[in-house]
């Protein structure tokens, strides 16, 4: 799991998108060379998108025992796909390790892209050294999100799907909904006050921590919020699916 004293892990974050990776430094958080990213192919299925997966793997030169885990844009469940949106329907009932770790010849570990960059926060980002519960919310197509209870994640957490007021939250508190109804950052940050105070009253947090795109931009709307939690934004911004695949491989391998 070392290379040069470096204790390193390989992390790939799977969008609808793009497939990024790169090795990860352990100790810091860091990428230890640049990431290499493939646009997503159009028909995604599970065997176009392992061999995507198996050439982004061969592009690094990896030691044998560094860990692999990858992002997936839906819920794993003891490795398998029960439900997915961003990705061809081919997926559901799929086992992402399995099909993965034949690509590639490796063992793989999986994970939800948002519980990825939840624990990426919590380990070297906005919510590292944070005791209690800590939610990580990834505000952007819809609303993702990871419960980490002192540094433990409790996995597959669909918070943007919860119903307030008769509406997904997500359908209305989501940056796309910001986008497509050309809402102000005020008139948002009301949605987004309803969404944390209820996101707040169920599970009572020590800190929220907010990504997305959108954060680059949290000074036009957090400070518009009052709760009870400190609410701040996410640290890793687009790497931090890649930096929690690769904690949570390494993690996994203790």
């Amino acid at each position: 799991m070392t290379t040069a004293s470096t204790p390193l892990a390989f992390g790939i974050d799977i969008g609808g998108s793009g497939i990024k990776g790169a090795p990860v430094d352990l100790s810091t958080g860091t990428l230890v060379a640049e990431r290499v990213r493939i646009p997503t192919p159009k028909k995604s299925t599970p065997k176009a998108v392992a061999a995507v997966v198996q050439e982004l793997t061969e592009s690094f030169d990896l030691a044998p025992e560094v860990p692999v885990g990858l992002t997936f844009p839906a819920p794993i469940k003891h490795g398998v796909v029960p439900f997915i949106a961003n990705l061809h329907k081919s997926w559901k009932g799929v086992n992402v390790p399995e099909i993965m770790g034949t690509a590639i010849g490796r063992t793989v570990i999986a994970v939800n892209d948002a519980d990825a960059a939840g624990y990426a926060e919590a380990t070297y980002g906005a919510a590292k050294g944070v005791e209690g519960l800590v939610i990580v919310v990834t505000l952007g197509t819809g609303i993702g999100s990871a419960l980490i209870m002192n540094g433990t994640l409790v996995p597959n957490t669909e918070l943007g799907h919860l119903e307030i007021d008769g509406h997904d939250a997500e359908s209305r508190a989501a940056d796309s909904a910001r986008e497509r109804e050309h809402l102000s950052w005020e008139t948002w940050a009301g949605r987004l006050q309803r969404y944390f105070e209820t996101v707040e009253m169920l599970f009572s947090p020590d800190l929220i921590v907010v990504g997305g795109g959108v954060s680059k931009k949290a000074h036009k709307f957090l400070p518009l919020l009052e709760l009870q939690a400190p609410i701040v934004p996410a640290a890793l911004r687009n790497q931090a699916g890649i930096v929690g695949a690769a904690a949570l491989a390494a993690a996994h391998y203790r």
